[in-house]
């Protein structure tokens, strides 16, 4: 072999081992560029319920394979739209956080179709002392007022969620820390509360707070146990003896006393009553014991005198008898 093959062998395997060696640094060392995409974030803090404007919106660029599905791109898609949920600055736009281009602005695209926000005027103390906050899920109590004989308190709706608590829509702000911030003082007054609401609750609901008080239960809004029947508690559950001493006292008022079975008191003169009363079992009670008595003896009348014969001795005047 010449020595000019053997210059071309050496030549080709050189070329061939630097084609490899840069092949190899370019898949596993060498910074790779990924390809960006332009898209419109937000240009701060904006609350649900926010209509988009041109202020509010800024072009960022981010890289493709990372950019998150449904990324507004173009202005006149995001323009005059609502947003359905609180978006962060910076944090992009997306398509499927915004209300349709046909829908309502604002806190109305906030509603769920199907769905009703009706509101109701509650004090803090009546709303878990405040503690209730938007997208909060309650249970709505309903108290009958009145007298302590004719109170009741039901619980007419369970699981609702809170829209909003008057004019904000979103809950207290958390700060970076991950506690939430120095709420304000509660207020003394009412408050109106917003609740999503179907048709036929928004119309319990009206009647309740027209009819009596409405007070709200917070609750665990993973827990969607609800009863299948309607709660109530009235002024026996929390005092047993007061619908006896209400008619006793009206029965004293009329001067006229209700009877044994009506005060629902039993007859301890009956044996089964008793039994009953100290949880007994009458089978099992031993015979009442037998009270012994004398026979009545007959008082006989005493034997008439033969003779009455009137003595005088001077100035005495005595009768005495004689019996055969």
């Amino acid at each position: 072999m010449d020595r000019q093959k053997l210059l071309l062998i050496f030549g080709g395997a050189f070329i061939a081992a630097t084609l490899l060696t840069w092949f190899l640094y370019s898949q596993t060392v060498a910074p790779k560029k990924d390809k960006m995409v332009t898209v419109l974030a937000a240009t701060a803090d904006l609350p649900a319920g926010t209509r988009v404007q041109k202020v509010h919106l800024k072009k960022i660029a981010i890289p493709q394979a990372t950019a998150p599905r449904g990324t507004v791109a173009e202005e006149a898609q995001a323009l005059e739209r609502a947003l359905l949920f609180p978006v962060t600055m910076n944090e992009p736009i997306l398509s499927n956080r915004l209300s349709s281009v046909t829908g309502a602005d604002g806190v109305a695209s906030l509603i769920e179709p199907g769905k009703r926000g009706v509101s109701v005027s509650v004090a803090d103390a009546a709303s878990a002392g405040g503690l209730i906050q938007p997208r909060a899920h309650v249970d709505v109590l309903f108290t009958k007022t009145g007298s302590m004989a004719e109170a009741v308190t039901s619980t007419v709706l369970e699981d609702v969620v809170v829209l909003s608590i008057g004019r904000n829509v979103e809950a207290a702000a958390v700060a970076a820390t991950g506690t939430a911030a120095p709420a304000a003082a509660p207020s003394t007054g009412n408050r109106s509360v917003t609740l999503l609401v179907t048709p036929e609750q928004a119309r319990v609901l009206e009647l309740a707070k027209n009819q009596g008080k409405i007070s709200l239960a917070l609750r665990n809004p993973k827990d969607a146990v609800k009863s299948e029947e309607v709660l109530s508690a009235t002024s026996e559950t929390i005092d047993p003896g007061l619908m006896l001493r209400t008619a006793k006292a009206r029965a004293m008022a009329t001067g006229r006393m209700p009877s044994r079975a009506a005060m629902n008191i039993p007859n301890l003169q009956d044996d089964k009553a008793w039994a009953a009363l100290v949880g007994e079992d009458p089978a099992q009670r031993p015979p009442s014991p037998v009270t012994m008595t004398r026979p009545a003896v007959e008082k006989k009348e005493p034997p008439k005198p033969r003779a009455v014969i009137d003595v005088f001795r001077g100035d005495k005047h005595v009768q005495e008898t004689f019996q055969d």
